[in-house]
């Protein structure tokens, strides 16, 4: 939260004939427009660089092509509170700049790319988390991150040894029902009378549950007390306030988008963080511009799902090695559709 985190997208996955799947879908008879050297504008949702989640991981993908397709780069950040005007005058600042393409981290840009988009019809716009912006020169890079949930959610099922597990979402929006949906279709996989706590920190509009690590901690103190022993965080900067709660409560946790308990952000919780659902947003970001490098962009969504290794979980600090024979069973069914993890 998104993945997501910190605004991952208000859209619920990709669908429709012009959907792809994966990172090898997108090509088009366009011809190339860009070599290397392309300038590159980025703007982050709340949070921004350095935010151990979301957007950190589209970071990643943008500092990969610097280093490999030789792009040139410009990052903007959000502001807490700002209106959709000042997305959009970002986007815009960016595109009058000469950079193209122009990527938007998170669903809250979703009517601002669409709107954008069509005053710089030569521009390449892609919007992370987002299928609702839609025009031939916005590509919509998407995540299955119910799946990944769902094996997190077998994970916490597995480990529980109270039965009793919880989950925190940052904002009340379709995307993180998707987080939500999936870790209990897993967790129930596992134990189907197994309890799950849940809350989410705001409702929109207010969308400052993705960066209140206070109220993360509240929450899933609120859940430990309750008796839970694993709580699942998609919640983006207010995870750290999960993560303390679980330290305080001698009690386990689980992270989100990147592979949070090997990150130095957040070194101290890493013995708390048993697993986290990784979302590996700068493979889809890598993708799009090595895409726009060779003239191969394609617009609309591409779905980047377990199958196309865009959804994972991790095994870092060796908690759930144990169960990793069984979470990858899971996994395999999924994959090969025997296993539909729902939505909502």
């Amino acid at each position: 939260m998104g993945g997501v985190l910190l605004m991952a997208a208000a859209a619920c996955g990709g669908g429709g004939d012009d959907t792809t799947t994966g990172a090898t879908a997108g090509a088009s008879s366009a011809p190339a427009e860009a070599g290397g050297g392309a300038k590159v504008g980025l703007a982050y949702d709340i949070g921004g660089r350095g935010d151990g989640s979301f957007n950190d991981a589209a970071a990643k993908g943008l500092d990969q092509a610097v280093s490999e397709l030789k792009v040139e780069k410009k990052e903007l950040e959000a502001t807490a509170g700002e209106t959709d005007a000042q997305k959009e005058e970002r986007l815009r600042l960016l595109a009058n700049g000469g950079y193209n393409p122009v990527i938007a981290v998170g669903f809250a840009y979703s009517g601002s790319v669409a709107k954008v988009a069509k005053e710089f019809p030569d521009v390449k716009f892609a919007i992370v988390d987002d299928d609702a912006a839609k025009g031939d020169n916005i590509s919509n890079l998407m995540f299955a991150e119910e799946q990944g949930s769902f094996l997190v959610g077998a994970a916490a099922a597995l480990k529980s040894e109270k039965g009793n597990i919880g989950f925190v979402g940052g904002v009340d929006v379709p995307l993180i029902h998707k987080f939500e949906a999936g870790f209990e279709a897993g967790a129930k996989a596992v134990k189907p009378d197994i309890k799950i706590q849940s809350k989410y920190l705001t409702q929109p509009p207010d969308f400052g549950g993705f960066g209140d690590p206070a109220k993360g901690k509240t929450a899933a103190q609120g859940m430990y007390d309750a008796g839970a022993d694993v709580v699942y965080q998609a919640a983006g900067g207010s995870g750290a306030g999960v993560f303390e709660a679980a330290k305080a409560a001698k009690a386990s946790a689980i992270g989100v988008d990147s592979d949070q308990a090997a990150l130095p952000a957040y070194a101290d919780f890493k013995d708390v963080i048993i697993t986290s659902m990784i979302k590996k947003v700068d493979v889809a970001v890598f993708d799009f511009l090595k895409n726009f490098t060779t003239g191969t962009v394609k617009p609309g969504p591409t779905v980047y799902d377990l199958k196309a290794g865009g959804v994972d979980y991790s095994t870092t600090g060796g908690k759930i090695d144990d169960i990793k024979p069984k979470i990858d069973e899971y996994k395999q069914k999924i994959i090969g559709g025997e296993i539909s993890v729902p939505t909502s």
